[in-house]
């Protein structure tokens, strides 16, 4: 991954980094955990030292996650951008949801944000972050969680 002066982090895989608190958001980790068979991905919360690190990393705020971050061979996405990237790491039919990526920004952007706004509102939020159990913790980055 990248960060805002252009240097490259090779110590991060393919990883999503998630609002752990957001309802809707911890329903596409749990979707990805179901659906990545290939152990392609690690995750971590957005709440976690390595979500925060991030954040701040690229520039977004640390305390209001807007957009998940997916990071696939070194490259940050965001917004619908990081749904596509995730989706074309998956096996069967999904990555043909990948092909939101190519829709203009002036489209997807905005729906996009508007659904971030109101993530909580249209789909809650939980008082306290995710807390996995072993099983689904081995999947969490280093300081993921």
């Amino acid at each position: 991954m990248r960060d805002k002066a252009g240097n490259t982090d090779t110590r991060i895989g393919n990883l999503i980094v998630f609002d752990g608190e957001c309802v809707l958001c911890s329903g596409f980790f749990r979707f990805m955990l179901e659906r990545d068979r290939s152990r392609n991905f690690q995750f971590a919360t957005a709440q976690s030292p390595l979500g925060q690190k991030l954040y701040r990393d690229l520039d977004l705020p640390t305390c209001d996650f807007q957009t998940n971050l997916v990071i696939v061979n070194g490259a940050a996405y965001q917004n619908l951008d990081a749904f596509a990237a995730a989706m074309r790491q998956l096996p069967g039919l999904w990555p043909l949801l990948s092909v939101c990526r190519f829709l203009p920004g002036l489209v997807k952007d905005p729906i996009y944000r508007l659904i971030a706004r109101n993530r909580y509102t249209l789909f809650g939020k939980t008082k306290t972050c995710l807390v996995p159990g072993p099983d689904v913790k081995a999947h969490f980055a280093s300081d993921g969680f």
